[in-house]
């Protein structure tokens, strides 16, 4: 089998270029949460006006992901790079002088729109410009340090510039990440397309949106509501799914399908794309309860939670950046595998928290949790999508990037919809005979809601009281963290064990020594570099 070729000084620096957007989205997300409230009271929008402010990108860019990453196959991955951040750019400073509502509205769905072209773009030209398995790993690795450092310093970073300007310098961060990114670019990244591409199928995007979006929304709206059986999300739900099964019949007609559901051949592809989901639910979930434990339980204000919660992002960021070296050791099913026992327990440490009021040892026992937890998915993050990319010809590298996004999109949507819920449930189901008979009608029903409602209630109640019913309602609401933590645990102890599973390496250079499962999947990954169909202009 011939050797894979080395990277050289150009695509290390061609990587530099492509951190770059990763960092950028992860920074524009997880600041924007700290900035709605002064957003909202300076544009005055409506509490719909807000959830469209915070839910339109994500629902761009997880309906657009699969069709722009099949789109960069087609077109050319680094002209859709370099499009997807132009127009982040100027979308970016719209959302900053924004002046309405609906200005901010149009301008977040733009946001999303370009969002959706940068990840897979990305991380499909990782995967063909460092064809060498082991030097692809460690670019992987870097690529995704990037993305969690990011989503781990947003939040700290919106809180600074909050302190010194308005809201829209949040947005403005965007702007000279993207003049570096297009004026670098051109010189530092090749271009990757598959000439044999075919055309893109409108019939298939179409179908693609209307699968993605109901099942997004639905998710979105248990969680927002807490509604179990709600009629009208549970309707977008099944809709999304009919559509989602015309989508996959289609795609398997189609010489050339948006989405090339025959990588699913492979047993790793399936077990790494169940892996990324599965983990992204219980990240989500525990990491939605314990954002609000830290403001809601033990009263940080939101710039210090944050602070707080910083090391969730940051330990899974030195998780994946300690990869490679960890897989000189240890073979990479042997990495992923202790990685997510670690991580089980470390969400095992989340589950021993108490009400903590006032303890110096709350926040301290949460961060170790989180911390821990992280830590121990690194390994997947960053070998389980090398082995999604490393395991398909350059060809076809922006599908299975766009399929790994979205995989992990969904899982962790599904964990802020599923694991909330329970956590509400939980608090509920002790809230309903705890709340204090001095408490006023209206006031308990509140309490009995959420435990903002409670912390609200009990700031017009007599000391006595104010004290009893927060005792009550923190309690209630770290018995819901306890409960989701130990599903947490469950889910990573399962997925451990899961991983197990993966085709074993003939060694540690990263090549998969899994037998392509019919002749549906494409060349081996050594020689992909070299696979017809790629096409690559210096």
């Amino acid at each position: 089998m011939p050797q894979a070729p080395k990277a050289g000084w150009r695509e290390w620096a061609g990587l530099a270029v492509l951190t770059l957007p990763t960092l950028l989205v992860a920074l524009d997300i997880n600041s924007l949460f700290l900035a709605l409230p002064h957003l909202s009271a300076d544009l005055g929008t409506s509490g719909a006006e807000q959830l469209w402010i915070t839910d339109i990108y994500g629902f761009m860019v997880a309906g657009l992901v699969v069709t722009m990453g099949t789109l960069g196959d087609r077109i050319g991955r680094r002209r859709l790079l370099l499009i997807g951040g132009t127009a982040f750019g100027l979308a970016s400073l719209l959302a900053a002088y924004s002046v309405s509502p609906a200005m901010l509205i149009g301008s977040r769905a733009v946001l999303g729109v370009a969002g959706a072209t940068l990840m897979p773009s990305t991380l499909a030209l990782i995967g063909s410009m460092f064809r060498d398995a082991a030097q692809r790993g460690t670019a992987i690795a870097i690529w995704a340090t990037c993305q969690f450092a990011g989503a781990a310093l947003g939040p700290v970073l919106g809180g600074v510039l909050l302190q010194h300007f308005w809201w829209g310098s949040v947005f403005l961060l965007a702007v000279p990440i993207i003049v570096i990114l297009l004026l670098a670019g051109p010189l530092l990244l090749p271009e990757f397309r598959n000439p044999d591409a075919g055309r893109l199928d409108p019939a298939s995007v179409a179908l693609s949106l209307l699968a993605i979006l109901p099942i997004v929304y639905g998710i979105k709206q248990l969680a927002v509501t807490g509604a179990g059986l709600s009629a009208v999300p549970l309707s977008a739900i099944i809709m999304g799914a009919v559509f989602a099964v015309v989508f996959a019949r289609r795609q398997m007609r189609l010489d050339h399908p948006l989405l090339d559901l025959r990588l699913f051949a492979r047993r790793s592809f399936r077990l790494i794309l169940i892996a990324l989901a599965l983990a992204g639910v219980a990240m989500a979930g525990t990491g939605l309860l314990v954002t609000q434990y830290l403001q809601s339980v033990l009263g940080f204000a939101p710039a210090e939670a944050a602070l707080w919660f910083a090391p969730m992002g940051l330990a899974v960021a030195l998780g994946t950046m300690l990869t490679p070296m960890i897989v000189r050791w240890l073979s990479p099913t042997a990495a992923i595998a202790g990685g997510l026992a670690l991580s089980a327990a470390g969400t095992g440490l989340l589950a021993l928290v108490t009400r903590a009021d006032g303890d110096a040892q709350g926040p301290v026992l949460i961060v170790a949790g989180i911390a821990v937890l992280a830590l121990g998915t690194g390994p997947l993050f960053a070998l389980g999508t090398d082995m999604v990319v490393g395991s398909v010809p350059p060809e076809r590298a922006g599908s299975a990037a766009a399929t790994s996004e979205t995989s992990n999109y969904l899982g962790g949507t599904l964990g802020v919809a599923v694991l909330g819920t329970v956590g509400a449930a939980v608090y509920r189901h002790h809230m309903s005979g705890a709340v204090p008979s001095r408490v006023p009608a209206e006031a308990a029903r509140a309490a009995r809601e959420t435990v903002a409602g409670a912390n609200g209630a009990a700031a017009g109640l007599p000391g006595e009281e104010a004290a009893e019913l927060l005792h009550a309602a923190h309690d209630a609401f770290t018995g819901g963290l306890v409960t989701v933590s130990l599903i947490g645990v469950v889910l990573f102890a399962l997925l451990a064990l899961l991983m197990t599973r993966l085709p074993r390496r003939s060694g540690h250079d990263g090549d998969t020594a899994d037998a392509v499962e019919g002749s549906a999947v494409g060349e081996p990954d050594a020689t992909a570099g070299q696979a017809r169909g790629a096409h690559r202009d210096a």
